[in-house]
């Protein structure tokens, strides 16, 4: 099975890797010819959104993505990736692909002295979350199922071929995010 991953900028590589060890075929996107490669799911890694969705768009990668996403492509996005995906953002005026329905905070924990680690349930399995400068979902539609919280905030989400992560899976010795997002893919 072969997995698309954003690779303009951020965390991709550890993604990367996370999914080949999972036995996934893994390609990095990273110029429109890139998107010719036939995957079935697609990484959208942490990073900086801002650059991300400013190279998706110069890169004239942006309209491609979200056509696919809006037409069922599973997705794994974590950190800037949620941002991406989001229909709102409370503290920006941007939307980038805006296919999730969720609000969510921009840098919502504080600046990188303020990052932090811990340990929650993520659809019942516990695993280890780092956040870096994360985002916070504020709000979900009614059909986005809540999969984790942390300090009573909602920090993982799934609505239909879409899984969002306010934390960075890619960092853990685990592999339960990636895990979950190929069965996504291959259910579809």
């Amino acid at each position: 099975m072969k997995i698309g991953i954003l690779a303009v900028q951020g965390a991709f590589a550890e993604h990367k890797s996370k999914l080949e060890k999972l036995g996934a075929d893994c390609v990095e996107l990273r110029k429109k010819e890139d998107l010719d490669s036939g995957f079935y799911g697609l990484v959208l890694p942490g990073g900086e959104s801002t650059v991300q969705g400013k190279l998706l768009r110069e890169l004239e990668m942006f309209a491609f993505l979200k056509e696919k996403i809006q037409a069922g492509l599973p997705v794994l996005a974590t950190c800037a990736g949620l941002i991406l995906l989001a229909d709102h953002l409370s503290n920006d005026g941007h939307v980038y692909f805006g296919t999730m329905p969720v609000t969510v905070k921009r840098n919502a924990y504080g600046r990188q002295l303020s990052s932090f680690y811990t340990e929650e349930a993520f659809d019942g399995k516990q695993i280890p979350m780092t956040f870096i400068r994360a985002p916070q979902i504020l709000s979900a539609g009614p059909a986005v199922r809540i999969l984790a919280r942390a300090r009573g905030q909602i920090v993982a989400a799934q609505q239909a071929g879409q899984l969002v992560t306010a934390f960075h899976p890619e960092l853990s010795h685990l592999v339960t995010i990636h895990q979950h997002f190929l069965e996504m893919v291959q259910r579809r």
